[in-house]
């Protein structure tokens, strides 16, 4: 039989052994806890979901904002040996009912704040849900047979269930699943990529010891969420694994509310996607607000060169991009401290192996010869729940098929140029859009920009740039060209631009290209 491995015991617990029980793990809106505390509270969890039938492998849908009571609510099925699946808090009702009812969940945890959104119309499209509770004492307009209880209720049903012990860790192995995470990845439909326990000790040593550096002494601040493989990681498996300190924020990120969460909690790391650092930069924070930060770090999508040079000439502070993608659980390639390559998404983490391959899956070794990027390496996913034909054609043996174009730079970094359906071919030669934005963001007006395909008169498919200005700024569509112009071969530049208000982006701050392409190619 395999030897028993379970992250939670893994993450809390240890510390605990280790005589790390005093030390803050969390610090949250719903409050602080010590490790000890912290594993008081996820046994507390535990018991309550255990009273109310949950079990071994079975799935829990979480949405929920990012407070203790997620955090204790992710750990505690995992140390049931059941199934959390945090989902994003930006779903609409049909939306959550589509993933509820693909999970086969009973029971679903939900913080107030979205309960009235999403739960009757969620609820009443998932048949197989028995149970829904609300971490606030709400009304709830629930479907008949569905009973609806508080947070309260629940930790009431584990002290009643287990008034003298907590409920025993389940058995699990490192191959044992710990996780879904909901993605729509490479075929841009939901589907649950199935992690196992084993996963989030290899993201938390391979990355986070072997890139960051973590250490006890670390204070994690993450502008992406619990639900985001990205976010988990930043926030819970990264700072837990060294006995450290997760600064959890439950609201919708500002730049003036994360400012402020700098200034008042001190992080030593920070993460965010590039989108936000754009925002940050078109903000009047003050240039010491990162003073505490020793490293910050993108992911997402590409991190701009200039982004990355406004950034550390603004705030001081280098950020280390990389890609990561949910299939993997966090970041594979990544930049070091200290040898940033900027436009790239630098070299291999520690345990990974990466290769460019061309259509027909010969391995590409020459710099600037564009293909598609394949990663291997400890955490891949299982493969996708129910979705067989989708698992092989992403999962190929050992290696992941991860969409996106890169092209392998002189000094051995890689650089990526966009999701390999996003390449744009213009006067028959493949445009990069990331490329053209780089340049776009250069202009001291533009904050923000996206390019896209979009047919002209004659039905061939051009470059045509969005662009989102700074406060106070602006420059003409002709000077934007022309700024293309002057570094970009002709057929790379923008045939038009366009301002916008504000771009598409998803929950975790990605940009919806495909939503700015159907609104370009629609005349909006």
């Amino acid at each position: 039989m395999p030897e028993t491995f379970n992250a939670c015991e893994w993450l809390v617990d240890r510390q605990v052994a280790a005589g790390n029980g005093a030390r803050t793990a969390v610090e949250a809106a719903g409050g602080s806890l010590s490790y000890a505390e912290l594993s008081h509270q996820v046994r507390r969890v535990a018991a309550g979901l255990a009273a109310m039938g949950v079990r071994p492998e079975e799935r829990v849908v979480l949405v929920m904002a990012d407070d203790v009571d997620l955090l204790t609510g992710i750990l505690g099925a995992m140390w049931l040996g059941a199934v959390p699946v945090p989902v994003s808090t930006m779903l609409t009702a049909p939306e959550l009912a589509t993933l509820l009812a693909d999970s086969r969940a009973r029971l679903l945890l939900c913080s107030a704040e979205f309960a009235a959104r999403t739960l009757a119309g969620a609820v009443q499209g998932a048949p197989e849900i028995t149970d829904v509770v609300v971490d606030a004492d709400t009304p709830l307009d629930l479907p008949a047979g569905v009973t609806g209880r508080t947070w309260a209720d629940l930790l009431a049903a584990g002290a009643a269930t287990w008034p003298a012990a907590d409920p025993p860790m389940y058995p699990t192995w490192a191959d044992s699943p710990a996780l879904w995470l909901y993605t729509s990845g490479t075929t841009g439909t939901p589907k649950a990529a199935m992690h196992r326990h084993g996963s989030i000790r290899s993201v938390a040593e391979c990355y986070g010891a072997g890139v960051l550096g973590i250490g006890a002494d670390d204070r994690f601040l993450s502008v992406p969420k619990l639900f985001f493989a990205y976010g988990l990681g930043n926030s819970a498996f990264f700072p837990l694994s060294v006995g450290a300190t997760a600064l959890l924020e439950r609201g919708r990120p500002t730049p003036d509310s994360i400012g402020a969460r700098v200034a008042a909690d001190a992080p030593t790391l920070f993460f965010a996607v590039p989108t936000f650092y754009a925002a940050l930069l078109a903000s009047a924070l003050p240039e010491d607000t990162f003073g505490s930060v020793r490293l910050a770090v993108s992911a997402g999508e590409p991190l701009p060169p200039v982004i990355y040079q406004r950034f550390a000439d603004r705030f001081g502070v280098q950020i280390l991009d990389g890609i990561g993608s949910t299939e993997a659980l966090h970041i594979f390639l990544s930049n070091r401290a200290g040898a940033v390559h900027p436009g790239s998404s630098g070299t291999p983490v520690p345990g990974y192996e990466v290769e460019i391959r061309d259509e027909f899956g010969a391995v590409i070794e020459k710099p600037d010869v564009p293909g598609g990027l394949f990663v291997r390496g400890p955490s891949l996913a299982s493969g996708y729940w129910c979705r067989a034909e989708t698992t092989q054609r992403v999962f190929c043996g050992e290696w992941l098929r991860t969409g996106d174009t890169y092209v392998r730079n002189d000094d051995g970094t890689m650089s990526c140029l966009g999701r390999s359906d996003d390449m744009i071919k213009a006067a028959g030669i493949w445009v990069s859009p990331a490329e053209v934005e780089a340049r776009l963001l250069e202009h001291p007006a533009v904050a923000e920009a996206a390019v896209v395909a979009v047919p002209d008169a004659d039905g061939l498919d051009k470059p045509v740039a969005c662009v989102v200005f700074l406060p106070g700024r602006h420059a003409t569509a002709a000077e934007l060209v022309d700024f293309c112009r002057q570094t970009l071969a002709a057929f790379k530049r923008p045939r038009l631009v366009v301002e916008v208000e504000g771009l598409p982006k998803t929950a975790t701050g990605k940009l919806r290209r495909h939503v700015v392409r159907e609104q370009l190619r629609a005349g909006r």
